[in-house]
């Protein structure tokens, strides 16, 4: 028998599909489907939000990254619009706003 795969995709994607549909006049955007997701993390500790994350990382899959490694890195160089956009954390000393490290969108992901 596989092992249960630690993801929190397939949870998610089941979240997602609970939702009405959106009317063609209402349709959402994608930060609004991905903070309908619950975030399993403990509270403490939280630096990036779950849709923040998943946000970057959808970015990042159009974008052509094909690993964990490539989205954690085009978070990291997305400039600060794009963080913004998709409500990254502020208070970065060297920038507007703090993209998650490699190891949050291992986690994550």
């Amino acid at each position: 028998m596989p092992a249960a795969s630690p993801s929190l995709i397939p949870a998610g994607v089941g979240q997602l599909a609970g939702l009405d549909p959106a009317r063609p006049d209402e349709l959402p955007g994608l930060l609004d489907r991905l903070r309908c997701l619950s975030d399993a993390r403990r509270l403490r500790g939280r630096r990036h939000r779950l849709s923040h994350v998943l946000a970057l990382a959808a970015c990042g899959v159009l974008a052509g990254a094909k690993s964990l490694t490539a989205i954690a890195e085009g978070a990291t160089e997305a400039p600060d619009q794009l963080l913004l956009r998709c409500r990254a954390a502020p208070r970065d000393p060297n920038r507007l706003y703090r993209a998650p490290s490699e190891a949050t969108v291992r986690r994550l992901l």
